[in-house]
């Protein structure tokens, strides 16, 4: 059970299957409520009705015992100032809600009882004035037996003055069955359908989530496959439908591309270093196993010349393991123009220009390994001059090292950078290089936040521009 709720689409057929069961209680609870409002105001006005009906006919001097109160299913209470019921319909046994318990009429005078008055009136011509009859006001709910049938029923009461001046009170009620059994029906319905209809929401849900999460399996079963056989030439699936899956498949494959370019790379490195390796060392063995079997054939200068040789090829595959490894450059301050005089003594044909301090935030350690990597290409591609100019541009610090030499290709100017590159297949590696340097400058320049591009010289040449972030005050 566990982990069924722990399935995205069973947590998406609870979410809205809740979301749906909250909103039909919301739904069905407004819908009772009004339906309950609608029928008790209903029943109200039909109270209301009866209740005038009689207060009419005593405002016109309608006796006691000839009001009309026969209405089996509307019991009737006339109530004089004392509080005495003087009338009441016709088999009504008991009643709660009006305030009057009592259902057996007193004796009392009738409003038309005073029957020299009513001579008076009818010798002298005039008629007699009808009596007023006051707002109804509801009473509230309550109950009555009539002729041994118990209901509920709305009370409504109005107030009449006879044209005698007696004050009196008409309650009068309406039944409520009609509100009662339309609500509860209402409420069966809503009982009965509202699990059906969460139901066919739920299986709906399930369905639907099933459909919009088969390819997510897809994708999910091809990774499996992909990660159990090492193949990252394999892709996953794709789906068709322009969606947050199809974008997540697009990446997935994006991902596996670059990760299998990125293994590839090392592979190729490994490679490459394993080869540029074997040189040295066979060379330094072999002249080891000479000089161990004739001394006297030792070359002694060449020896040391592959054991440097070897010693720069191993610091540079250490520094680049280290700039793969994501290290961090460090955050001193260091200053570009005196890195570039310090780089270039020594060096024949080498001048160096510029202003006077151009600070940057790194590494000098990385950033004069650059500055020594960028003159070494350069003193090997000239013909007789290299130049070096330190200048400020902007918030930027550039270093920008020029050679006399035949310049770089434009078709060759971003692969020069890769690692083990030479484009001179015929140059020597003794005179080449491993092809290390101008890939470990631009890692260098890159951990740096800067760039290192190459361009041609206005003169003729190549000119690499080394662009950094300069520090900030």
């Amino acid at each position: 059970m566990s982990r069924l709720f722990a399935s995205v689409r069973a947590r998406a057929t609870l979410a809205a299957t809740l979301v749906v069961a909250v909103a039909l209680v919301a739904a069905g609870t407004a819908v009772l409520l009004s339906l309950r409002s609608n029928l008790l105001g209903e029943a109200g006005t039909q109270a209301e009705r009866s209740a005038r009906d009689v207060a009419t006919s005593l405002a016109v001097g309608t006796r006691y015992t000839e009001l009309n109160l026969d209405d089996d299913d509307r019991p009737v209470q006339v109530v004089d100032e004392a509080g005495t019921l003087v009338a009441a319909s016709e088999d009504l046994e008991r009643i709660t809600g009006t305030g009057v318990d009592a259902v057996t009429p007193q004796p009392s005078a009738s409003p038309s009882d005073d029957g020299d008055d009513g001579d008076d009136d009818d010798d002298s011509g005039e008629s007699l004035e009808a009596g007023e009859i006051g707002e109804p006001a509801t009473v509230g709910d309550g109950t009555a037996t009539v002729d041994g049938d118990t209901e509920d029923y709305r009370f409504v009461t109005v107030p009449v003055e006879t044209r005698r001046g007696d004050q009196l009170t008409v309650y009068a009620g309406a039944p409520l069955s009609a509100e009662h059994g339309a609500v509860n029906t209402a409420l069966t319905v809503m009982l009965i359908g509202f699990p059906l209809l969460l139901a066919v929401v739920a299986w709906v849900t399930w369905l639907v989530t099933r459909r919009a999460l088969r390819p997510v399996e897809g994708i999910r079963r091809e990774m499996a496959a992909i990660t159990a056989s090492e193949d990252l030439a394999r892709r996953v699936p794709v789906p068709g439908t322009h969606d947050e899956v199809a974008r997540l498949a697009t990446t997935t494959n994006q991902t596996l591309a670059a990760l299998e370019s990125s293994v590839e790379r090392q592979r190729r490195f490994v490679a490459d270093a394993s080869h540029e390796l074997r040189s040295p060392i066979a060379s330094l063995r072999t002249q080891l196993e000479v000089a161990a079997a004739h001394p006297e054939l030792l070359d002694l200068d060449g020896a040391v010349e592959d054991t440097v040789r070897l010693q720069r090829l191993a610091a540079d595959l250490l520094l680049l393991a280290r700039l793969d490894a994501g290290e961090r450059p460090a955050d001193a301050r260091v200053d570009l123009a005196a890195l570039a005089r310090e780089a270039a003594e020594g060096r024949t044909g080498v001048s160096v220009r510029g202003d006077a301090a151009v600070n940057v935030a790194g590494s000098r350690g990385q950033l004069g390994r650059v500055l020594a990597n960028l003159l070494d290409n350069a003193q090997r591609h000239a013909r007789s001059a290299v130049e070096v100019t330190v200048r400020r541009d902007g918030e930027a610090a550039v270093v920008a090292v020029t050679d006399d030499g035949e310049g770089v290709p434009a078709a060759d100017r971003e692969r020069i950078f890769e690692r083990f590159v030479r484009l001179d297949a015929a140059r020597s590696r003794d005179d080449g290089g491993a092809g290390l340097g101008l890939a470990i400058a631009r890692d260098v320049a890159v951990r740096h936040g800067g760039t290192l591009t190459v361009h041609d010289a206005p003169a003729g040449g190549a000119l690499f521009e080394l662009r950094l972030p300069g520090e900030r005050a």
